[in-house]
């Protein structure tokens, strides 16, 4: 029975920006054509941090979900994922098969209260970015773009009640 033997990982942030790690990972990274020593610590004082060019920067897992993770790292919150390279190749063939959409519906997962509209008609959102803020079973929800574009059209207001999948937004692709 032969083993899996991965050299490489990549992550995929929000905004779909690649980045490579060679196996096994070592404590640098490389930006441009510089190495730069990077350590992960933890301790009781600070919590965990990576200390790179001699300053602690605070980092905290706040998501993690199958290969998806969202971490706080001195104190901005990032999202991305962690892919293979046999990962990275079937969401290449996936995107190569799948239609050019040029406007995206966001719709309510569930019924709710509309608590807050985060966007105006007219502005730029980026893929992860709430959108509107609906209130279910007493618990907040941050709705988010499922796309990076330009805000097109809002469909409803705060204080609105909506049922599940009623259209909230509509955001032109870019």
């Amino acid at each position: 029975m032969s083993t899996l033997q991965i050299k490489k990982l990549y992550t995929l942030s929000s905004e779909n920006r690649k980045f490579c790690f060679t196996l096994p990972l070592r404590n640098k990274i490389r930006i441009g054509k510089r190495d730069y020593v990077v350590s992960l610590k933890s301790d009781e004082k600070y919590g965990t941090y990576i200390l790179w060019k001699n300053r602690k920067y605070p980092v905290e897992i706040i998501r993690s979900r199958q290969n998806s993770y969202e971490i706080l790292f001195n104190d901005i919150s990032y999202t991305f994922t962690v892919e293979t390279p046999f990962s990275m190749k079937r969401m290449k063939v996936l995107n190569a098969t799948k239609k050019k959409v040029e406007q995206e519906s966001v719709k309510a997962p569930m019924p709710g209260k509309l608590i807050d509209v985060c966007v105006r008609e007219g502005a730029v959102v980026q893929r992860g970015e709430p959108v509107v803020i609906l209130e279910a079973m007493k618990m907040q929800n941050e709705i988010q773009s499922p796309v990076s574009g330009t805000v097109t059209r809002i469909l409803v207001k705060p204080n609105a009640n909506v049922m599940k999948d009623d259209l909230l937004v509509e955001i032109k692709v870019d």
